[in-house]
């Protein structure tokens, strides 16, 4: 998984880093190379915090989703790459039949994507639960003037 990562300096400080797709999730370091070792263990705590709380772990966005915001103007932006199936979670070996054909195309996206297999369906699972859980959530969002009064036309 590749976090996009917004660095900051100010004068006579350490370089901030903030994970904008991970909401509370920051870190600082005084040199870059420092600042983004530091965001990528605060991303892996973070995640791990996610995963012990039963959440699903968001999916990095990309950076031009979060350009515009004016809390990230004026800073560097960068990746940090974090590998989610090595997070220290309980991990269980299992046994699952899938087509050969279905396999291959895991296998190609998993190496295209610089992951391993487990990694990459681990990856896909999280994701898909996020966007259901993401579905019944807004299933469930007021309707009608509450919504408008919002500004969320037609939620």
């Amino acid at each position: 998984m590749n976090f996009p990562v917004v660095l900051h300096k100010d004068r006579h400080s350490d370089f901030g880093v903030v994970v904008p797709d991970l909401p509370g999730c920051f870190s600082a370091g005084r040199t870059v190379d420092e600042a983004l070792a530091m965001a990528k263990e605060a991303i892996e705590l973070h995640l791990e915090g996610l995963i012990d709380d039963g959440k699903p772990v968001p999916r990095p966005g990309k950076i031009e989703r979060h350009q515009d915001n004016a809390d990230y103007r004026g800073g560097t932006w960068a990746f940090v790459t974090v590998d989610a199936s090595a997070l220290p979670v309980h991990a269980k070996r299992i046994n699952i039949t899938i087509p050969e054909r279905v396999l291959d195309a895991i296998d190609r996206a998993a190496e295209a994507h610089g992951q391993t297999r487990s990694g990459f369906l681990v990856e896909a699972a999280n994701e898909y639960i996020g966007q259901t859980a993401e579905k019944s959530r807004g299933a469930r969002r007021p309707q009608g003037r509450i919504s408008k009064a919002r500004g969320l036309k037609g939620e």
